[in-house]
């Protein structure tokens, strides 16, 4: 049983950072690498970061240089660093594999940027 545990949001004002982790249980197998998603309101989710089991990393255009993925193998954690938050970066975060497997997504954990 697979079971992902984001944890790390919160309330914080434009550009100040948060990290984010997602502890992961079970057995993943996933060549794809595990990726963090955003869903904010009246919109559509949509992956914001990955990396790769190889570590090659993706971000999508509006996080580059501002977002960090990175990895614990040891403890099987996924992490990511915000820093430069912006209020459109305001979401409920999520981790899961890329491709997402539906039945694993969790509650996620909430963002937001306000001053």
């Amino acid at each position: 049983q697979v079971q992902l545990k984001e944890s790390g949001g919160g309330l914080v004002q434009p550009g100040g950072s948060l990290k984010l982790s997602c502890a992961v249980s079970g057995n993943i197998l996933s060549s794809g690498g595990m990726g963090w998603y955003r869903q904010a309101p009246g919109k559509e989710r949509e992956l914001v970061a990955s990396i790769g089991s190889g570590g090659s990393t993706y971000y999508v255009d509006s996080v580059k240089g501002r977002f960090t993925i990175s990895r614990d193998n040891a403890d099987y954690t996924w992490y990511l660093q915000m820093n430069s938050l912006k209020p459109e970066d305001t979401a409920v975060y999520f981790c899961n594999t890329r491709p997402p497997v539906p039945k694993w997504w969790g509650q996620g954990t909430q963002v937001t940027v306000s001053s």
